[in-house]
């Protein structure tokens, strides 16, 4: 089942063109990995699906509608930047997560809270760079989301921090979701993707299901992706 879709869609600032003409159609049930180097325009195409950003040009549509106000309740995406405030602790984060999105399970929360070896006492500017990553993927995940959008959650994060994340992030795929993956690593998440998105200066130079990918070039998405941005 097709849950989102994009036609030529594109995106400038000012003079920059971000996106160019990107089509993609994501559907329930898999794991999809948006790859490619700094300022290829994965985060931008995150954002425009989430309706943080306005798309330039070209269509947007989630579940078989143009994107709107209520779709967008439905998309759950979780930026590489850290967007808590120093006076939070980390159960004032599920507060603030509970005010805003009404498909906020605090129970869930307090389950990968304890996965994940956090305690809702610890204050945000106590946290290190790898469990600020662990608490953004639990307030995330903890959403009752159809689709989510994960952007770079390995940065800056442990062994043991990336296995819980991975983890957390795979147990939360079903039938009727899907997950986008952003991420540099990709030696570690290429065994977890079910398709593979290259993005490069805007454009799509590859989109396939990743054992498609990997059949048809002989090769592994990591050697392909160092084929493809080698000049990157």
């Amino acid at each position: 089942m097709e849950l989102i879709k994009t036609t030529n869609l594109s995106k400038k600032f000012g003079r920059n063109i971000a996106l160019d003409g990107v089509e993609i159609s994501l559907e329930a049930g898999k794991i999809y990995g948006v790859l490619g180097p700094n300022g290829s325009g994965k985060s931008t195409l995150m954002r425009l699906i989430s309706g943080l950003y306005s798309k330039s040009n070209g269509h947007i549509e989630a579940f078989s509608n143009p994107l709107s106000v209520e779709s967008k309740k439905h998309i759950a995406y979780m930026p590489t930047e850290s967007f808590f405030y120093d006076y939070m602790n980390i159960g004032s984060t599920a507060m603030y997560f509970s005010d805003f999105f009404e498909d906020f399970d605090n129970d869930r929360f307090d389950l990968l809270l304890k996965e994940m070896g956090l305690e809702k006492s610890m204050k945000i500017p106590s946290l290190s760079s790898g469990m600020n990553a662990k608490l953004r993927v639990a307030l995330t995940m903890s959403r009752k989301a159809t689709v989510y959008l994960i952007d770079e959650p390995l940065n800056g994060v442990d062994l043991v921090a990336r296995d819980l994340i991975l983890k957390t992030v795979i147990n939360s795929l079903s039938q009727d979701n899907l997950i986008v993956l952003s991420s540099h690593q990709i030696d570690i998440i290429e065994n977890v993707l079910d398709e593979v998105i290259f993005l490069k200066e805007g454009t799509i130079v590859l989109n396939k299901e990743a054992e498609d990918a990997r059949a048809s070039s002989g090769k592994s998405i990591v050697q392909l992706y160092k084929e493809v941005f080698k000049d990157a």
